[in-house]
C-alpha cells in the first residue's frame, strides 16, 4: 500500500516499496502497489487532527488498520483474485471452543502483542486474515528467517512511531497541514484561577506534565480541556483518575451483543495491562466500569476488552467520568 505523498513518511516508502519487490521477486510472487494516498488523508490524517481540535487524543494506528489495512487492501484483494490476506502484525486468530468461532487473541510474544490496534477488525474480515508472526517468539527469530531467504532486510529498523509525523512535533504537522495557527488560552485551575497562557489546544493531552511552561510549585498535570472557553485546566495527579468510560463506534468479535454486565479485563491505552472491569452495551455505547480508578482517560483513545488472552471487542471512547 501506498500511503503518503510525503517521502519523510517512516512507512509505505518508496523505499519500502522497492524492497517489498525485491522480496517479491526472490520469492516468484507477483508484486503489486495500490495508491491509497487519498483514503489515508481522508481517513486517517484528517480524522487525527479534527481529533485534536475537538479535544480528544487520536490513535491514528487503529483508523489505519481499520480504514486501510482491513479495508480498502481487502477491496483491492478481492479485485487480484486473493482468497487471504497476511500481515506483520503480532496476534493470533483461533478458533475458540468457548466463544464457538475464530477470535482475536494475544501473540505469543506479548512484549509485540498488538491485538490493541486490531480490535475494530470485522468478524468476517478475521475468517480471511493471516499472522504469521503471531506464534513467533521474537523478532530475532524473524531476522534468521529473513536472513534464510537470503533478504537484505534482516537489519531494517522497527516503525514506532506515528508515521506521517516522523519528527513527533503534532502540533506543528497540525497546524502545517491545516495552514493556521491555533488561538493561544489560559491555564487554569479548577476554581478559575489563571496560571499563564497556553499556546493553542492541539498542543496538550489529558495527563501531560512536561512542556506546559508554567512555574508551578509542584508537579500538576493538564486534567481537562475547555473548548468553548479555550482553556486548558491543570490540577492535581488524583484529579486524573476516574472508574466509569462511555465509548461509540463499538465492535464485537467473540461475542454478538453484550446486553447484560459482564465481566471482563480492559485497558484504555496500547502500553498498559488490562485491569478488572464491568461492561456492558447501553444504548449502542459501551459502558465500562473498572474496580478501581484508572489514570488519564483519554477520549478519543480506544478502550479494549479481554477475556484472558482473547480480544471481545472494544470502543472508541467519546465520554470519560470527569466530563
Amino acid at each position: 500500500m501506498r500511503l503518503h505523498k510525503n517521502e519523510l513518511a517512516k512507512c509505505s516508502s518508496e523505499q519500502d516499496i522497492a524492497d517489498a519487490k525485491s522480496i517479491c521477486e526472490k520469492l516468484k510472487i507477483p508484486h503489486s502497489v495500490a495508491d491509497f494516498s487519498s483514503f489515508f488523508d481522508k481517513y486517517v490524517i484528517d480524522n487525527f487532527i479534527s481529533s485534536y481540535e475537538n479535544g480528544a487524543t487520536p490513535n491514528p494506528c487503529i483508523e489505519c488498520n481499520y480504514h486501510l489495512k482491513f479495508n480498502k487492501l481487502f477491496d483491492k484483494a478481492s479485485e487480484l483474485g486473493c482468497d487471504l490476506i497476511a500481515t506483520g502484525h503480532y496476534a493470533i486468530i483461533e478458533y475458540s471452543e468457548k466463544y464457538g468461532r475464530k477470535v482475536l487473541k494475544k501473540a505469543k510474544n506479548l512484549s509485540k502483542d498488538q491485538t490493541y490496534v486490531l480490535y475494530r477488525i470485522s468478524r468476517d474480515k478475521l475468517e480471511k486474515t493471516i499472522f504469521p508472526l503471531g506464534k513467533i517468539e521474537s523478532k530475532d527469530e524473524v531476522r534468521e528467517l529473513v536472513k534464510d531467504l537470503n533478504i537484505n532486510l534482516a537489519k531494517k529498523k522497527e516503525s514506532q512511531d506515528i508515521c506521517f509525523v516522523p519528527d513527533g512535533d503534532y502540533a506543528k504537522f497540525i497546524e502545517e497541514y491545516r495552514g493556521k495557527k491555533y488561538p493561544l488560552g489560559n491555564f487554569v485551575l479548577k476554581d478559575g484561577t489563571v496560571l499563564g497562557t497556553h499556546k493553542g489546544i492541539i498542543r496538550y493531552t489529558i495527563g501531560q506534565r512536561k512542556g506546559l511552561g508554567l512555574a508551578l510549585p509542584h508537579s500538576m498535570y493538564v486534567c481537562k480541556k475547555d473548548l468553548l472557553k479555550n482553556e486548558v485546566v491543570i490540577g492535581e495527579n488524583e484529579d486524573l483518575f476516574s472508574r466509569e468510560l462511555w465509548a461509540s463506534d463499538v465492535n464485537l468479535t467473540a461475542v454478538d451483543k453484550i446486553d447484560t454486565p459482564m465481566r471482563v479485563f480492559a485497558k484504555v491505552r496500547y502500553n498498559q495491562s488490562e485491569k478488572s472491569a464491568t461492561a456492558c452495551l447501553e444504548n449502542g455505547l459501551l459502558h465500562v466500569v473498572f474496580d478501581e480508578p484508572q489514570r488519564a482517560i483519554c477520549k478519543g483513545q480506544s478502550v479494549v476488552l479481554y477475556d484472558g488472552d482473547i480480544v471481545i471487542g472494544g470502543g472508541i471512547i467519546s465520554k470519560t467520568e470527569l466530563d
